[in-house]
């Protein structure tokens, strides 16, 4: 119990006066941080994330000067959702700077709840709008990165010569990624504010909405097509349509041409960023996994390709994980950790408390990301 009597404590560090009664879910840790909640005598449940090493202690500092830089503006006004607001901060004996916010409420986005027409998914394509229509000195007063149309296409292109030199992608999908990327004309769009790492687990729903957006860690200026990408290799293809209607009618300027055909170009490429992921960690399961994963694209590829085939590319498609890195090098990371229901840090809570200040739990490990099996990657036209 010693890790959450370590997190509560730093919550009251961050936030004078604090008033801790119990503790309360979250209480798990990833690759990257360590999360707990509290709940204090005004009833309101905090949660405290602690950073684990170095490169997670600056993305929580990024994240943290973007949301502060995003107070500045009426949210009611400029996002049809609610973000985080940190409270407090407080240094960690490593040296890092844990932050406690309110825990906001809601279920993670379930792609089977997107249909086409109103509710979740209307909701989703106007949220996402709405990140893209944010004036870009939220980002820029945050010193966050700004890439023009020329940086984004550069590093797609250095990420397919670094899969390239693995020796492991079939030539198909180089070719065809090559093609797409030496297309100029593809690649020019007007860049806006993205979240970066839009994904289901970092958008929460409610009543048929989109209620908050999580993990904001990721944003910068850049191709608005990112943040579409985890879409056209997950969502059901009855339910894009209406996504892209509300996102069109939420952008001010007519979103570009090629904006479609490059958010499904970067679905294919996390692909390639998860082999890259395994070559870098040297994990032989995560490389056998990629080669899969490229194989099984390969062939919808191929298949897309033919004379028989449908006239739509989402005839033959189906999904692939959004973001397979990032989600996957957690996994790794955790196999060890041993998981512990919310029923059972509830129940524990009070009782602990009553002999000791705050209290502790296990850790869960997070959710592996789909096989090669019972996914399909999505091709682009």
């Amino acid at each position: 119990m010693k890790e959450s009597l370590k997190l509560a404590a730093l919550a009251t560090v961050a936030i004078p006066n604090l008033d801790v009664v119990a503790t309360r879910p979250p209480q798990l840790a990833t690759s990257d941080y360590r999360y707990g909640g509290v709940l204090d005598v005004h009833g309101r449940h905090l949660v405290v994330q602690e950073p684990l090493h170095a490169d997670a202690d600056h993305a929580l500092h990024k994240e943290r000067t973007f949301l502060e830089s995003l107070q500045g503006l009426s949210r009611k006004d400029a996002l049809p959702f609610d973000v985080v607001e940190v409270l407090g901060t407080a240094r960690t004996d490593d040296g890092f700077e844990a932050a406690v916010y309110e825990h906001l409420s809601g279920n993670e986005l379930d792609y089977d709840f997107l249909k086409p027409g109103p509710g979740v998914t209307r909701s989703l394509g106007r949220a996402i709008a709405a990140i893209h229509e944010l004036p870009f000195p939220v980002v820029l007063e945050a010193k966050l990165p700004m890439l023009e149309p020329a940086a984004c296409r550069e590093d797609r292109l250095a990420e397919v010569d670094a899969a390239a030199r693995t020796g492991k992608v079939p030539t198909t999908l180089l070719a065809r990624w090559e093609a797409a990327l030496d297309d100029v004309s593809k690649w020019k769009f007007a860049p806006a504010v993205v979240h970066g790492d839009l994904a289901p687990e970092n958008v929460l729903t409610g009543n048929g909405q989109v209620i908050s957006v999580l993990n904001w860690s990721n944003a910068h200026i850049g191709d608005p097509a990112i943040d579409l990408a985890w879409l056209y290799s997950g969502a059901p293809e009855d339910s894009l349509d209406t996504i892209e209607e509300a996102y069109s009618i939420g952008r001010h300027e007519r979103p570009d041409p090629h904006l479609v055909e490059r958010a499904m170009l970067y679905s294919e490429l996390a692909v390639a960023r998860w082999l890259l992921h395994g070559v870098k960690i040297n994990s032989r399961e995560i490389v056998i996994d990629a080669e899969r994963m490229l194989d099984d694209l390969n062939r919808h590829v191929i298949a897309a390709s033919s004379p028989s085939a449908p006239a739509s590319a989402w005839e033959v498609s189906g999904s692939i994980s959004s973001d397979p890195v990032a989600e996957t090098a957690a996994v790794a990371a955790e196999t060890s950790d041993v998981a512990v229901s919310p029923e059972e840090l509830s129940a524990s809570s009070a009782e602990e408390l009553s002999s000791s200040p705050l209290e502790d739990s296990s850790s869960p490990s997070a959710d592996s990301p789909k096989s090669p099996e019972d996914t399909a990657p999505p091709v682009f036209s």
